[in-house]
């Protein structure tokens, strides 16, 4: 039997990397949202809206997140070694984790001084929630904008984008509730935007929770159907049976596949593997395969 190696390094679906331009996009990002956090926790203390600082903390966790992604997207850059022969790809998934947890960490603080604020309520000011948070929409919003194209290829860069576009519907709330604390005078408002915004806050982190789990685990990567790879393998001209697939995250945006073909006539040659390679790229975005041929099963190990 042989071992063949087939990898479809040229082809664009392949291989999902974020543009180099995208730590630029960290940068910025980073550097406005750290300004807006200083600048929305101080009006928040001074004003006494518990919703501006429940959202200068999501801000700031969003701050750490991004240094974490950036963080891990320069590290899966680097080269393989002889101790990681696979590079530091996996960085990405562990940031992902990362990021889910200081997200729930954040959502406990914040709760905490919730609860706080709705046992002695403090009268908040209205003008102050609506200016302050009107500048987050504005940045958080343009930070979004700038992970808007890597979205659908990276968790790190969906995680990026999915916060900034809802701290700035967070922050379309808090303009709401300061509008509302001024026309009705009713302060417990401000406190139960605060609850709304962890909501928000929580039914996001949970979707990252559980894909970057999901990674950690090696589990099959969002978007890719077993059995629709395996169905592919079986069609491929002689191939009678294929056995012990494999598929699991190399990174957040790259996967790897092993797999044994059974084609009792022999080995077809390196263009059939590379013709196969070619369609797990194209076709299931899997772009580091490895193929084992055998012209008859081998049951050594178990069938």
């Amino acid at each position: 039997m042989g071992h063949d190696h087939s990898h479809a390094h040229g082809h664009s679906h392949g291989h999902s990397h974020a543009p180099a331009d995208f730590g630029r996009a960290f940068a910025i990002g980073i550097a406005l949202n750290t300004a807006f956090v200083i600048v929305e926790a101080t009006f928040g203390y001074i004003s006494g809206s518990m919703a501006l600082v429940a959202d200068a903390g999501h801000n700031l966790s969003d701050v750490l997140g991004l240094l974490i992604a950036w963080g891990a997207s320069a590290a899966a850059k680097r080269p393989p070694s002889p101790r990681f022969t696979y590079g530091l790809k996996s960085s990405t998934i562990l940031a992902a984790l990362a990021n889910a947890a200081l997200l729930m960490v954040a959502i406990g603080a914040i709760l905490f001084e919730t609860i706080d604020r709705l046992l002695d309520p403090v009268e908040p000011e209205g003008w102050t929630m609506i200016w302050v948070a009107g500048v987050g929409i504005v940045i958080n919003t343009a930070t979004a904008l700038l992970f808007v194209s890597g979205r659908k290829d990276d968790l790190n860069i969906r995680g990026a984008f999915l916060h900034m576009a809802a701290d700035a519907l967070v922050s379309v709330g808090v303009v709401v509730a300061g509008a509302a604390i001024l026309l009705t005078g009713a302060i417990w408002i401000d406190p139960l935007t605060s609850l709304v915004i962890l909501a928000v806050i929580g039914w996001g982190t949970w979707g990252l929770a559980r894909d970057s789990l999901k990674l950690g685990l090696l589990g099959v990567p969002e978007g890719i159907d077993e059995a629709a790879v395996r169905a592919t393998l079986e069609s491929e001209p002689g191939v009678t049976e294929v056995h012990d697939l494999h598929i699991w995250p190399m990174s957040t945006t790259e996967t790897a596949l092993t797999a044994h073909l059974v084609i009792p006539e022999g080995h077809p040659g390196d263009a059939f593997l590379a013709e196969v390679a070619h369609r797990l790229s194209h076709d299931h975005n899997i772009g580091h395969a490895t193929l084992q041929i055998e012209e008859k099963r081998d049951c050594s190990s178990g069938c």
